[in-house]
């Protein structure tokens, strides 16, 4: 279903068993239905006191599954991770000791421009205006300290503790969320869920989201303006950023690059979003770290277009890219601005690229340019069976496990830039939190994203660091009877903050992983792990049912951490 335009395009007639204690017209019924409606399926939760009874009642719902997570913090990166493949995603937290804990995760969301509905259960609503102290607060008669937190990484709220509007503040969060791609806060009072009101007697009533229209002239205009611009160029380049998620121009990015013959490049951080094995691809701009021959085709064009950019600190390597704004067609989702010219408002990113595909004339110089100075990376030397394992040899057998049927989840630190050497093929899936970073976040995200993808293996690279801050959730992939790969890259400690500024306090303690691993798994479900330190081998291999349908964990040892 497509969540931009539309929330329960059919009326959904599943009801709850008479058995039930949820009733039909009630508030937890109407949040569960929307949330199918939407597409969101699974919903990740932490169970606490103030959401025991709207728990209840999104289980009720048939199509809906509730995927308990070990954490709040886990839940809100797993419907991270989950928004990602689906387009959506949801968790459910208890009121301030959840909603706080979980908040880390939602602004990394929020900067990643996720929609993600972040629901909580809140006090009850005749609690309001009384001036008592509850539980899990931080001992103030005040209950709008989480709201007050949340307002900064959500671009819509919404606090239920009466029923009469509680219909429309859900619908008007959730399409908010989706119209803007970032998440929303709902807080639902906790005993509001199962109190049956007109509202809700019947099915929601479907309704209809806009879909974003281009300004008509200002589309015309910016398109005769670019096309102008690049049809005059000798050698122009197309760079694809992370913005290509929000507005959903993958297709209308291809339709362009097929169209003029222009070389393509992505951005770090729009790693998976561009097809790599179009045949105009030549890698990842990165500036000075640039995949091989790619900066120097992308910083000697004397025109480029970035499409859907975020030139933050990371992406711009210090803010050192040799690009020069007069050279520059920058594609925002909803605008468009030309050099050191015109800006085009409410012109939005699929409608442009489609429309400037029809007007530029074909141009190859680029690529040629490229074909004809790009060396192929070299073949690794040659090395003995049984010596210490490489990370470049390592991300060569990754290389080889890809298709088109994998996902790759990279972590924050050094798997960032080692994954961004790994060649996609087509289909195969790439998420990383490049703008927000927060270590950890990968765990999470693999949880959900394979909740969201189940056609896809997820293969993801952690480091251990990161693995230490999040680890608890393997326990629920295991019950979920995921089939994730995941590579725990021991460097022992924080190898990207070395990298920036060593210190003591980069050196972290070490664990056994694979013991961890298999005393989570506790001999129920599908399990396998690995320790490896050399080519061509491993030891203290795990026997816990190794098959193509087994959560696997294959840990690398430190003295492998040396690049070669």
């Amino acid at each position: 279903m497509d969540v931009n335009n539309v929330i329960g395009s059919t009326a959904h007639s599943a009801s709850v068993p008479a058995s039930s204690s949820c009733g039909v017209g009630t508030l937890g019924r109407h949040l569960a239905r929307r949330l199918v409606q939407i597409g969101v399926k699974d919903v990740f939760s932490v169970p606490g006191d103030f959401n025991l009874t709207l728990l209840d009642h999104l289980i009720a719902e048939p199509e809906l599954n509730l995927v308990g997570c070990c954490n709040e913090l886990n839940a809100g990166y797993a419907a991270d991770g989950y928004a990602r493949a689906k387009g959506v995603g949801a968790c459910v937290v208890t009121f301030t000791v959840g909603g706080l804990s979980v908040l880390n995760a939602i602004a990394g969301a929020y900067s990643e421009n996720l929609p993600v509905i972040c629901i909580v259960g809140g006090p009850n609503s005749n609690d309001y205006g009384t001036n008592k102290i509850l539980h899990h607060t931080i001992g103030l008669p005040d209950f709008s300290q989480e709201l007050r937190c949340f307002q900064t990484v959500t671009c819509t709220q919404a606090v239920l503790n009466n029923l009469d509007d509680a219909h429309e503040l859900i619908d008007t969060a959730i399409s908010t969320a989706l119209k803007e791609s970032k998440p929303a806060y709902i807080s639902i009072g906790c005993n509001l869920p199962g109190i049956p009101h007109p509202t809700f007697a019947r099915d929601p009533v479907p309704f209809f989201l806009a879909p974003k229209v281009s300004n008509q002239l200002g589309l015309e205009a910016a398109v005769e303006a670019a096309a102008e611009f690049l049809n005059k160029s000798v050698k122009p380049v197309i760079v694809g950023g992370p913005k290509v998620r929000v507005a959903k121009a993958q297709k209308a990015f291809v339709e362009l690059a097929d169209a003029c013959g222009y070389p393509i490049a992505i951005m770090p951080s729009g790693k998976g979003l561009v097809p790599e094995h179009h045949p105009s691809f030549i890698g990842t701009y990165w500036g000075a770290v640039s995949s091989g021959f790619c900066g120097e085709i992308v910083e000697s064009a004397d025109a480029y277009v970035f499409v859907g950019p975020i030139f933050n600190d990371y992406s711009s390597v210090g803010y050192s890219l040799l690009i020069k704004k007069e050279k520059l067609i920058v594609v925002e989702p909803n605008r468009v601005t030309i050099g050191n010219g015109p800006s085009f408002g409410w012109v939005f990113m699929t409608d442009f690229l489609s429309a400037l595909a029809k007007k530029l004339k074909i141009n190859c110089t680029a690529l040629e340019n490229h074909h004809r100075i790009y060396v192929p990376p070299g073949i690794a030397l040659k090395r003995e069976k049984n010596e210490l394992l490489r990370v470049n040899i390592l991300f060569k057998h990754i290389q080889e496990m890809l298709s088109g049927n994998t996902a790759v989840i990279a972590e924050t630190g050094d798997s960032w830039f080692n994954c961004q050497k790994l060649h996609l093929p087509e289909n195969c899936g790439f998420e990383f939190q490049m703008q927000y970073g927060s270590i950890g976040w990968s765990v999470g995200a693999t949880l959900g994203y394979a909740q969201a993808a189940k056609d896809k293996r997820i293969i993801a690279c952690i480091g251990d660091g990161s693995f230490q801050v999040t680890a608890q959730d393997i326990s629920t992939m295991i019950r979920s009877a995921q089939k994730n790969i995941i590579f725990l890259i021991n460097n022992g400690g924080y190898t990207i903050e070395v990298e920036i500024h060593d210190g003591p306090y980069n050196v972290i303690k070490n664990w056994d992983y694979t013991g961890l691993v298999n005393a989570i798994h506790n001999g129920e479900g599908k399990c396998w792990t690995a320790k490896v330190s050399k080519d061509g081998g491993g030891s203290d291999r795990g026997n816990n049912n190794s098959n193509n349908h087994t959560q696997g964990l294959l840990v690398f040892h430190r003295s492998l951490s040396a690049q070669g």
